[in-house]
């Protein structure tokens, strides 16, 4: 008898997850050292250190929209191709510049290839997620870009404290390189959909209409990302200002309960919703930001560490499977494309905001802000499922009428 549950554990699954947590990797490895670095050589304030982050996320949210463009027209393989080698060299050559103009043209072309690379792999991924597991599929999936995000930090902290920056590039430029072969030895990359209905005669629609459903879980994307902006850019400073050596260890002990929430997560949105999730999730993130500001040693730095992977390890999966379920296949690449540029505008914005908030006042102060980004969160989700569930009231009624 045939098992009746699709098979989510696939060759081409899990050499694409890999692949997404080597592409992020790069790029935490190098964003969590990027403000000391610059402070240090370029000696900038807080606001230029936030341009490091900032215009790299703008630069990544534009090419995202090329790329949906240029999809039509060119070989989704060699657009990933192209953006990897972007990616990688431009990671290697960051040591090599001398003014901080040069620097941020630099970060400005690493998003274009970071943009390229990071919406077509998750696309490709959603393609062979059986829509009945896509909540599972994508906790899974997002645990490799969730894992970059929490060790990546740390590796790159401690790199550049024990062998410099330059090590730092070179470390940021395999990791990115090594996807390459790694998806072409393995040959794991699914049809290209718009080929495979040429051989068929059928048509793709060139262009899919914009689905009004995804702003919602967007925003709410763009709140949480903000305070992830706020750890990211200004973490390592803040630990310096406490005199905390290891402030690495915020990222190893988010990674910790990041990896047990996951895959639960991901089955609670399956079988409950996302309201299960997402809100006892928003919840420790508040904790964590509050616990954050008020840190005074790495006892309370772990504390806040870890229950800020449970919300954000939790929060993320659950709102890309959310807005994969929301659109038919043929928007996913639509779906992934607003996730991350959501990602991208609460990490941009956060940088700028938070960094302006932090030079005006002080580290704590900032991430007492960061708190209040993920109350507005909890409310304007609150205040979307009451306007949801009256308007499903009110069709009913309507109906039965």
């Amino acid at each position: 008898m045939q098992d009746a549950t699709p098979r989510l554990w696939t060759k081409s699954f899990i050499t694409l997850t890999c692949c997404s947590f080597l592409l992020f990797l790069n790029l935490q490895m190098l964003l969590s050292s990027f403000p000391a670095y610059v402070k240090n050589q370029f000696q900038a304030d807080d606001i230029t250190v936030s341009l490091v982050t900032s215009l790299f996320a703008i630069s990544a949210i534009i090419s995202r929209f090329l790329t949906a463009e240029l999809l039509k027209r060119i070989p989704r393989s060699f657009l990933l191709f192209v953006g990897l080698i972007i990616a990688g060299v431009i990671t290697g050559v960051y040591v090599l510049a001398g003014t901080i103009q040069s620097l941020l043209t630099l970060r400005v072309i690493y998003g274009l290839g970071f943009g390229i690379s990071s919406t077509i792999i998750p696309t490709m991924v959603s393609q062979i997620i059986p829509r009945t597991r896509m909540g599972e599929g994508i906790g899974y999936f997002g645990l490799s870009t969730s894992l970059a995000m929490s060790i990546g930090p740390m590796i790159g902290l401690n790199v550049m404290n024990h062998a410099g920056f330059g090590t730092l590039s070179i470390l940021g430029m395999v990791a990115a390189i090594a996807i390459i072969p790694i998806m072409f030895v393995t040959r794991s990359t699914p049809p290209d959909p718009r080929h495979q209905s040429a051989k068929l005669g059928m048509t793709l629609h060139p262009k899919q209409p914009f689905n009004k459903k995804l702003i919602a879980p967007a925003i709410l994307n763009t709140l949480l990302s903000v305070t992830y902006s706020g750890v990211l850019s200004f973490i390592a400073l803040f630990g310096q200002e406490l005199h905390i050596e290891q402030v690495g260890l915020f990222f190893l002990f988010n990674a910790v309960t990041i990896i047990l929430i996951r895959p639960i997560s991901g089955r609670l949105f399956d079988s409950k919703g996302h309201g299960a999730v997402l809100i006892p999730a928003a919840l420790f993130v508040i904790a964590s930001m509050v616990i954050l500001s008020i840190t005074t040693n790495v006892q309370m730095l772990i504390v806040s560490a870890l229950l800020y992977g449970l919300g954000f390890g939790a929060i993320q999966p659950t709102i890309q499977a959310w807005m994969l379920r929301l659109v038919p296949q043929a928007q996913h690449s639509m779906a992934n494309s607003m996730f991350y540029n959501s990602t991208d505008l609460g990490v941009a914005g956060g940088a700028i905001l938070l960094g302006a908030i932090s030079t005006a006042t002080n580290y704590p102060t900032m991430y007492r802000y960061s708190a209040g980004f993920m109350l507005l969160f909890l409310i304007v989700y609150l205040i979307g499922m009451f306007l949801k569930k009256d308007s499903n009231k009110t069709a009913s009624r309507e109906q039965a009428s």
